[in-house]
């Protein structure tokens, strides 16, 4: 079985493919509220249901019935990987976000790809953002690894996102899939992307964490002043699901 939902995985990244350059939400010329911008795979960008039952969508209703003056700028592109997020970093950041959530390795995890590769990818990532001028504040959401590529790898990949978070004094969503990975209901024919009533739960996980980074709710984590150079940045390109699962695109 778990076979089978790899092979759905890999299935379903190739079909996503060619929407990969059309999921990043127009951001409308006249509205200056302050950005939260959303860096992530398929599951940000909702594959499989309308924009407007995405997690991030809904968060900017969140955002708009508690009162608090930002928009939402869904950046979430399908089968992406975090070396294909850190190539889009510089761009996105012209955006000038009050606020920069990233959500990425879902598809180094099903690939198996290298977690020091992650682990440099989403450093240079966080990096790029404090360097840069306003800077954002920072979200990182994390993500788990498929149980078929072994416990060492499983717990190396885990512990990139709190400790990548930590380095670069960034608010952590521990696990975005939290009560949603497979559990069927919750998921699209496909096993792997949530349905609307999946969305809603993760925007309920994101949420809570994201609230005390806009409203003052909570302390604001410590934050770096410095960072070693961020290189190799360039302009744009376009589950298996168990508590211990990757999730994909």
């Amino acid at each position: 079985m778990l076979l089978l939902l790899l092979a759905a995985c890999g299935k379903s990244e190739r079909a996503a493919a060619p929407r990969a350059d059309t999921t990043l939400a127009p951001a409308d010329s006249n509205d200056t509220r302050p950005a939260i911008v959303f860096l992530g795979t398929s599951l940000t960008a909702g594959l499989g249901v309308d924009p407007s039952q995405a997690y991030p969508a809904l968060i900017q209703q969140k955002i708009d019935a508690a009162g608090l003056s930002y928009r939402v700028v869904n950046a979430g592109v399908s089968g992406e990987t975090s070396s294909d997020a850190r190539t889009r970093i510089a761009w996105l950041l012209r955006m000038n976000p009050a606020v920069l959530v990233v959500e990425t390795g879902a598809n180094d995890g099903l690939r198996g790809l290298s977690v020091a590769a992650l682990r440099a990818n989403l450093d240079t990532i966080l990096a790029t953002a404090e360097r840069h001028e306003p800077r954002p504040r920072l979200v990182v959401i994390g993500m788990e690894a498929p149980p078929n590529l072994g416990r060492r790898y499983a717990d190396a990949f885990r512990e990139v996102f709190p400790e990548e978070a930590k380095r670069h004094g960034a608010r952590l969503v521990p696990f975005l899939l939290k009560d949603v990975g497979g559990v069927d209901s919750l998921n699209q024919a496909d096993g792997i992307h949530p349905t609307p009533a999946g969305h809603r739960i993760l925007a309920e996980t994101v949420w809570e964490v994201l609230r005390g980074e806009i409203d003052g709710g909570g302390a604001t984590p410590p934050r770096r002043t410095a960072h070693p150079d961020a290189s190799h940045i360039a302009g744009p390109r376009c589950s298996p699901h168990s508590p211990r699962c990757c999730c994909p695109h």
